[in-house]
């Protein structure tokens, strides 16, 4: 963070007032241009001593734009710093933040100039600032700045503390949507992990409430491009988007109905629905940037799960055959890929045809699966209370014998 030490007796907002009106007005005349330059840093002056900080930010920024296209950026980064400084004059949370709006506002206006060095004066900004809700503020600014001027590698180790930041700017449901949806904006156009990015994406689909009817008709879009990324996703097996309201609603929208049957398909069925569906609507799958053979290679490990799944944890090598539409010596190849996508831990009989499954991943994670789960826990629960059991009764009667054995010796 740049620090300010005035090298004259001038307060350095008017030093920057004056030089960026004379950038403004240096093609308009000597005549014109003193008369404006004298001008703006009169009022300068007055908002100064008024302790107008929204006047004076206002007033400095009105041509600030000119800097970063006319001066050299280390002049401009000290530029931008006296006028980010501006934010520390005023106690008043409210007025800091429209002076945090105004500054940002200005810097984000042209993502694609010098984005590096806007995004620097953006988190000096943010560290010169207090206040939970304007750091918010800047950081969205900052989101949205990485991802339209395409650096968002610079923001990506950020990311990583949004548990945190949540926690401290304490956020209204409207502010998250924001956030979340900025989050993946970035994370998606740095082309990280897609399960990253999807992750925010229905973290920001999972904050919409049946009862905003409004928001929700509003979520559709994104909602429907939830479910484009999850089937694109070539390591994406599992999602809860079913269990989600504003993804539920698609299922009866006119223009979404088929995608969210693609979705349900995709979660609950095997490949054999994929190809009739894929037959009728090749043209819809197309118009949404969704490939044929990459949706087939991803249906059949998700129908493969699907059979570890219902057939007890043995699973005929015939039935793989027949459910993944594959050739006999393409069975095991199969069975591989799941076991490299981490979908299956099982071994394979080759003996005797069957592949033998000791783990597999649920496609997704609803009430059934908190159900099965929470069986499961019990019955753990019960095994090891009896186990514990079995080991004091033994242990009582071992020391019994013990004692006897004792009692016999004496």
């Amino acid at each position: 963070m740049a620090t300010i030490v005035p090298t004259t007796e001038e307060d350095p907002a008017l030093t920057v007032v004056r030089f960026v009106s004379e950038l403004a007005w240096a093609d308009a005349g000597t005549e014109v241009a003193q008369a404006q330059v004298a001008r703006s840093s009169q009022e300068a002056q007055e908002c100064m001593a008024m302790e107008r900080w929204i006047d004076l930010a206002s007033l400095i920024l009105t041509s600030a734009d000119l800097v970063f296209s006319k001066v050299a950026e280390k002049d401009t980064e000290c530029i931008y710093t006296v006028i980010c400084n501006l934010v520390t004059k005023s106690e008043n949370p409210e007025e800091v933040l429209e002076i945090v709006k105004l500054i940002s506002a200005k810097i984000v206006q042209h993502p694609n100039e010098k984005p590096t060095l806007r995004l620097k004066i953006l988190f000096n900004l943010y560290n010169l600032l207090e206040d939970a809700y304007s750091r918010f503020h800047v950081y969205l600014n900052v989101l949205n700045l990485a991802a339209s001027g395409k650096v968002t590698e610079h923001v990506i180790p950020s990311i990583k503390k949004i548990d945190s930041f949540l926690s401290e700017w304490n956020l209204s449901v409207q502010d998250q949507r924001e956030l979340f949806l900025a989050v993946f904006n970035a994370l998606k156009e740095s082309k990280s992990s897609g399960k990253e990015s999807f992750n925010f994406l229905s973290k920001y689909l999972a904050t919409f409430s049946p009862e905003d009817e409004q928001a929700m008709i509003e979520a559709k879009e994104e909602a429907a491009n939830a479910i484009i990324e999850f089937v694109k996703g070539p390591d994406m097996f599992q999602c809860d988007l079913l269990d989600i309201p504003s993804v539920t609603q698609l299922e009866n929208d006119a223009k979404y109905a088929l995608l969210y049957q693609l979705l349900k398909i995709f979660l609950t069925q095997r490949l054999n629905a994929y190809l009739d569906f894929q037959a009728a609507n090749s043209t819809l799958l197309k118009d949404y940037g969704l490939v044929h053979e990459d949706c087939l290679a991803k249906m059949r490990l998700m129908s493969l799960v699907d059979l570890a799944s219902s057939e007890s944890g043995h699973i005929p090598y015939a039935l793989i055959k027949d459910t993944l539409s594959v050739n006999d010596n393409e069975v095991e190849y199969w069975v591989v890929k799941a076991i490299t996508a981490k979908l299956l831990d099982c071994k394979m009989d080759q003996m005797n045809q069957v592949v033998i499954v000791s783990r597999y991943t649920e496609r997704l994670f609803g009430q059934q699966q908190w159900d099965n789960l929470r069986s499961k826990l019990a019955t753990w629960r019960g095994n090891i209370a009896s186990v514990i059991n079995t080991i004091q009764a033994n242990k009582v009667t071992e020391d019994a014998t013990q004692a006897m054995q004792s009692m016999t010796v004496r």
